[in-house]
């Protein structure tokens, strides 16, 4: 192929290049985001946190009806009209009777539970209108009728139902809370890594630029020297090689950098067709870490241990609610009323008669072959399973610190390293290209060169990124900002995520 004519079509393409990036930008507005501006926005848009809001509502909204279930509940029932007519074989009399009855009447109760001793207490009035014909009789009575009574019903010798239902639901909605609180965490990992890995493919595209134009300088510098017959032609062809070669790392690398940006947007929440451009704070400053505040942080802090000690107490009901399986229970029932019947309304209760009623029931149960007991020990070694999974958490939570702590260490380390390489193999570089340009040096060993540079660049970014994502992890870890020194309370409520 014709050396004009391949510099031509790679300047074509470089114009391409350049023309649809600007088509781009003028079509799309690019947005930046900061990582404090991606975790907001994830917040609010990822759809993992949306389903965990969801449940915190539910379990929030499950409890606010319990709670109003304990407030006195009120009712009222209307029958406006009701007409019977029948013939039945009466025993008292031994002969049919018709019977015939109009009716009217309405309900109101009153019906108040008491959570101290779990009872119900209620109170009803049923107020109504009778005309009923019995042909045994040959009368017809009409007259009004009202009955007002009050009724405690009492649970004995058992568990408050009322009281454990409350405090499941309470723990429930703590629960909730603390999966929305380490959800929201996880979630933070999540978009720091996918936020850094696309800054990482950011510095990845700027590298490949940059070697892409460093070859094209060099390519330049070749082609000058073999028109001047300074080199041999064979020169030129491997100058050709290494322009083509970066030039496809770097179209490598913008394909990277899109895909990244994709999956970033999918996690964040945000639209797949916006442009956009992450703004990190990469500057690493060392922080000092004291290992045993750390793991102090961490046992404190940490909302898993809450959740082990939650799905202990939970065991814990499980285990009242297995010894109330065949017991011995009773029920107190208490009924005081008043009736009174007239023709007249005014002279409701000029007769009245007194309603009352005691009713004491018990349950005792006398054989059950063993279920009972059995239930209870099978109850009784969840929770101490339960138990063994706390400490495990308290173990892990002690590991995962110390392992951090380490790689912390390790990494600075790592950094100091990275930096002189880079700053090395740039002076390297810049040697060597002027040995090249002397004609001391081909193109093949000048591309490695350049390759080492990128390389030693790229690692330079990564282990920057590292130390970023490290610290994260010692944050979420121990709930404690080493970089801020100050304690992170993530815990969320329902306010403002409605």
């Amino acid at each position: 192929m014709n050396m004009k004519r391949l510099v031509m079509i790679i300047r074509l393409q470089l114009i391409y290049i350049v023309l649809l990036s600007v088509l781009n930008i003028s079509v799309f507005s690019q947005q930046g985001f900061t990582l404090e501006q991606a975790l907001n926005t994830a917040e609010i848009n990822s759809p993992s946190m949306k389903k965990t809001r969801l449940n915190l509502i539910r379990s929030q909204e499950n409890l606010n009806a319990q709670n109003a279930a304990l407030k006195s509940q009120f009712a009222l029932t209307l029958n406006p009209f009701s007409y019977t007519q029948s013939r039945e074989f009466n025993n008292l009399i031994s002969d049919y009777n018709t019977y015939q009855a109009t009716e009217s009447n309405a309900s109101f109760s009153i019906m108040q539970p008491i959570k101290l001793t779990d009872a119900r207490i209620s109170l009803t009035n049923k107020f109504g209108y009778t005309d009923s014909y019995s042909e045994y009789s040959g009368t017809t009575t009409k007259g009004f009728n009202n009955n007002l009574s009050v009724r405690l019903e009492q649970p004995l010798f058992t568990y408050n139902r009322t009281k454990l239902t409350l405090k499941e639901l309470e723990l429930a909605l703590e629960t909730s809370q603390l999966n929305y609180a380490i959800q929201l965490l996880a979630l933070e990992r999540q978009v720091a890594q996918a936020f850094y890995y696309v800054y990482q493919q950011q510095q990845s595209l700027d590298i490949a630029s940059q070697a892409y134009q460093n070859m094209q300088r060099s390519h330049e510098v070749s082609k000058n020297k073999v028109d001047a017959g300074i080199s041999a032609r064979e020169e030129m062809f491997q100058a050709e090689l290494n322009l083509a070669t970066t030039k496809s790392d770097y179209e490598n690398a913008l394909v990277s950098l899109e895909n990244a940006k994709d999956d970033f947007k999918l996690l964040v929440g945000i639209s797949l067709f916006d442009d956009i451009i992450v703004l990190p704070n990469i500057a690493v400053d060392t922080v000092a870490v004291d290992i045993s505040f750390a793991i102090d942080q961490g046992l404190a802090n940490r909302m898993e241990l809450r959740q082990r000690e939650i799905d202990i107490e939970f065991t814990q009901f499980d285990l009242i609610q297995t010894k109330a399986l065949n017991e011995f229970k009773g029920n107190l029932g208490l009924t005081f009323g008043i009736f009174g019947d007239n023709e007249n309304l005014e002279n409701l209760y000029e007769n009245p008669t007194d309603n009352e009623s005691v009713a004491l029931s018990l349950s005792i149960p006398l054989w059950d072959w063993g279920e009972r007991k059995a239930r209870i020990k099978a109850t009784q070694a969840s929770i101490e399973s339960a138990n063994i999974s706390f400490e495990e958490e308290q173990n892990n939570i002690i590991l995962g610190i110390r392992k951090i702590y380490r790689n912390l260490l390790n990494l600075q380390n790592q950094i100091e390293i990275a930096r002189q390489s880079v700053t090395n193999a740039q002076l390297t570089y810049d040697l060597n290209l002027e040995k090249y340009k002397n004609g001391d040096l081909t193109g093949m060993d000048l591309n490695i060169f350049q390759n080492q540079l990128s390389e030693k660049q790229l690692s330079y970014t990564n282990s920057l990124i590292s130390y970023k994502l490290e610290l994260l992890n010692l944050k979420i870890q121990t709930l404690y900002d080493f970089e801020k020194k100050a304690p992170v309370s993530p815990v969320m409520t329902l306010k403002g995520k409605n």
